[in-house]
């Protein structure tokens, strides 16, 4: 097979993300940007779950051959992380989003000592998430009073796990891997139904780890099949495989992907609901298909041979579709880069907006094209 040809439209994507991102510098600096509204980025609290992926796109574009001003405020909004870190009572499993993308980012790039003692206090918090049980990382703390949410985890977590498969690299400690296979494998039993379709939310009993029920969360229903959580699982088990080798994830992440491939509409960008009654105007979600191009740009090199090809060409269609239909390059007011994400359909909120996380995963998926690493959730 020959080498594949760089995309023609990759490095004015590239340069438009820089610029982008220098008028977004000055505009939000250390703070932590979830969606946009009226062209602007609401600014969330330090402890919500999106909070790394701003840091992480800097340090993305930066390693890129972007600005100094990028990493020097990636270290800042690290640094404003620590009464997060410190305070605990916030942490849940999205630990893995918000360190892997700032702590262990700044490790690999800078080599500072802090960044890595911050990376392992998260990952012990998360490995302390563990039912032993039921053998999966729990999800969520209570949201309001009363509530029971002990048996709760959710296919988002698989990118959360490269933590402590990094934390293991990094001290020599099995166990930290030993609970991310443990989790993986619960992945593999109880969230990828036979189509390669995935539950978002899977009920256990907290005291004897039985499974309960699959709940729909953030998809359309129980049993329909939410885009973003079938990227979560084509990127996250493609991860495990990765950091294990273990062929069971590479085929349940190839399973994933097939799936999710064969529902895509022309353009390449998913809706938000794979099952969501076709009658209805069902949104896009932009951010999956960001989420998706980039695992499946890693599931490529991890297939190799003839299958590379069957995840890399709609992986490259995903980022040129989003590149040209849904990028915001001619609004220098418009924070956001990537138009149409969905965050919470069923509870109304974020719908057809930009995502930070669809923006990181858009940059993330370019610097594979042009081979930029290293990227924060490998080894």
């Amino acid at each position: 097979m020959g080498v594949e040809k760089t995309p023609d439209w990759l490095e004015e994507a590239w340069a438009k993300a820089l610029d982008k991102t220098r008028l977004n510098a000055g505009r939000i600096g250390a703070a932590f940007p979830h969606a946009s509204h009226r062209g602007k980025y609401t600014r969330e609290q330090p402890y919500w779950w999106t909070a790394g992926f701003w840091p992480g796109l800097l340090w993305l574009l930066y390693n890129g051959g972007g600005d100094d001003q990028f990493k020097e405020i990636a270290e800042a909004c690290e640094d404003r992380l620590d009464e997060v870190l410190d305070g605990f009572t916030r942490l849940d499993h999205d630990l893995g989003f918000m360190w892997t993308l700032t702590s262990v980012a700044s490790h690999k790039l800078t080599g500072k000592d802090i960044s890595k003692i911050r990376a392992l206090k998260a990952a012990n918090y998360l490995a302390a998430r563990f039912n032993l049980k039921g053998r999966f990382i729990r999800a969520w703390n209570p949201w309001f009073e009363g509530e029971d949410n002990r048996g709760y985890a959710i296919i988002d977590c698989a990118m959360n796990v490269p933590l402590l498969f990094w934390a293991s690299n990094a001290t020599g400690d099995p166990r930290y891997r030993h609970i991310a296979e443990a989790h993986m494998d619960t992945v593999l039993e109880h969230f990828i139904r036979p189509d390669g379709s995935i539950y978002h939310i899977v009920r256990f009993d907290p005291d004897t780890g039985a499974f309960i029920e699959g709940i729909g969360g953030q998809g359309y229903d129980a049993n329909s099949a939410w885009s973003r959580g079938n990227a979560w699982a084509i990127y996250g088990l493609a991860l495990a495989y990765h950091h294990t080798g273990k062929a069971a994830y590479l085929h349940a992440a190839q399973k994933a992907a097939q799936f999710f491939l064969a529902r895509l509409p022309e353009d390449g960008v998913p809706h938000w609901d794979f099952r969501a009654p076709t009658g209805e105007d069902v949104p896009r979600d932009s951010s999956a298909g960001a989420c998706a191009a980039s695992g499946m740009l890693l599931l490529a090199d991890l297939s190799g041979g003839m299958e590379a090809p069957v995840y890399r060409k709609p992986a490259v269609r995903m980022l040129e579709s989003l590149f040209r239909n849904y990028g915001t390059w001619d609004d220098p007011e418009e924070e956001g880069m990537i138009l149409h994400g969905t965050g919470n359909l069923p509870q109304g909120q974020n719908v057809g907006v930009p995502l930070i996380y669809g923006d990181y995963f858009y940059v993330e998926g370019l610097a594979r094209l042009r081979n930029k690493g290293p990227f924060y959730w490998e080894k």
